[in-house]
């Protein structure tokens, strides 16, 4: 089955099919980024610092929910442009509508959970007395949002299977830019300080959703949430299941493995955490983007190996490869370089900028492999891999990160080599990734290949 949109996946030269997919999908990711970028900073503008680390500690909490957009998004993804690959256009139709209907039910359950539950999971994630107040009052309102943010997050993923990068990318766009443009306005403006930061998130998570829904209820899409076609059996629940776990993994451990460094780092002071929310911030500079690059790629990996083009799949993977760790270099250099100039924008108290500018010229010590091992991941999802995709998923912040950094704690007694912990754990991952994908390429691409 193709069509306009999926033409580009099969025909056209690859430096020009790789570059139109990643662009639109770094773009989303500029924007996520520049959203993330724009709560912390207009928080820092009302010089409370407490507020900052009240934000960056609950922030993994709402990470758990991207996740599991992430968990639909990636399977769906992965398994709707095989099936676009094969031409399997009505079943991909049932896979996009299992991933919309489950993926909401479960994004209601967690809202009412949050609202239930909101000061014991504050206590969990590391907030203390005096930031607690603030903590509870952003998740309580931002939990009104995580519906629409499962369904955003999927469907930014799923759209681009379709070929419809463009679409995924502009709805990225209305949801972060309108957040960006609301924080000033609620936070400052209104005085409403962080409930403004969280009521401006709430209002951007809709916003994307109805978007993708328009869409999606329209003639332009190939795919379908209507609930005539959601459908369970058939491999499709397990299709997406087994790459968007593996995928949803990475993240949900990312968000344990921040509550625990969150948890070390009180042992500082919550200056020491409002500097480690703020250096994370600056390394997703280079994170984003990359993850942008992996992303934009998946789709295309997919469909070369849905159709046994195994000579396709290797140039794309060649050039994606040269191209991330282009990237990479350069951003990792400019991070580093103004580094300073970015913490400063955040924070302007003493003790927590020293922290900040710390942490971040150490988190970017990861910026020259990211690259490599973004693509692997995608390009290890791409096959359908489960097993590969779940080893990879848990072991860069689980298996190997939380031993690291417990280590670390053990044997430092440094705020800043607690932090050294990302960045070993980053290169050990690449290092990783690099074996799995051999492995997965001689197994699953050789099944594929028959298959075809």
């Amino acid at each position: 089955m193709k069509n306009k949109s999926t033409e580009i996946f099969a025909n056209a030269p690859v430096p020009k099919a790789v570059i139109s997919n990643i662009i639109p999908s770094i773009i989303s990711m500029i924007m996520v980024l520049l959203y993330n970028l724009a709560d912390t900073f207009f928080i820092g503008q009302t010089k409370n610092a407490y507020m900052v680390a009240a934000v960056s500690l609950v922030t993994p909490v709402f990470l758990i929910f991207m996740a599991v957009g992430m968990l639909f998004g990636i399977g769906g993804t992965s398994l709707i442009s095989r099936l676009l690959g094969e031409g399997r256009g009505e079943r991909a139709k049932h896979t996009s509508a299992f991933c919309f209907w489950t993926g909401l039910v479960i994004g209601i359950a967690a809202m009412v959970l949050i609202w239930i539950f909101v000061d014991p999971i504050c206590r969990m994630v590391g907030a203390s007395d005096d930031t607690i107040g603030y903590a509870a009052q952003y998740l309580n309102i931002v939990a009104v949002g995580i519906p629409f943010l499962i369904i955003g997050n999927t469907f930014s993923n799923v759209i681009r299977s379709e070929g419809k990068a463009q679409v995924a990318m502009t709805g990225m766009i209305i949801g972060n830019l309108l957040n960006i443009v609301l924080d000033p306005i609620m936070i400052l403006g209104f005085h409403w300080n962080v409930a403004g930061a969280a009521v401006a998130t709430v209002i951007g998570n809709i916003c994307a959703a109805v978007f993708y829904l328009i869409h999606l209820l329209s003639k332009r899409s190939m795919l379908s949430i209507r609930l005539k076609d959601y459908k369970i059996k058939g491999g499709i629940a397990s299709g997406v299941l087994a790459i968007g776990i593996p995928a949803s993994l990475n993240s949900v451990l990312m968000s344990v493995s921040n509550i625990l460094i969150n948890n070390v780092m009180t042992r500082y002071g919550d200056m020491a955490v409002a500097g480690l929310g703020v250096a994370m911030k600056v390394n997703m500079i280079v994170v984003m983007l990359l993850i942008g690059l992996g992303t934009g790629i998946q789709p295309l990996l997919g469909y070369c190996y849905g159709a046994g083009n195994k000579k396709r799949y290797l140039s794309v993977l060649k050039f994606s490869l040269c191209l991330a760790f282009a990237l990479s270099l350069i951003m990792t250099v400019v991070c580093y370089v103004f580094a300073g100039p970015l913490v400063t924008a955040f924070l302007d108290n003493a003790d927590a900028f020293a922290f900040g500018m710390s942490f971040s010229r150490t988190y970017i010590l990861s910026g020259p492999v990211m690259g490599i091992l973004f693509v692997f991941i995608n390009a290890i999802q791409s096959t359908g891999a489960a097993l590969p995709s779940l080893v990879l998923s848990v072991s860069r912040q689980g298996l190997l990160y939380i031993p690291i950094l417990f280590v670390f704690s053990r044997i430092f007694d440094s705020a800043r080599m607690v932090a050294m912990a990302q960045p070993v754990t980053d290169y050990l991952s690449a290092a990783l990734a690099v074996v799995l994908f051999l492995v997965t390429y001689k197994k699953y691409f050789s099944y594929g290949s028959q298959r075809a």
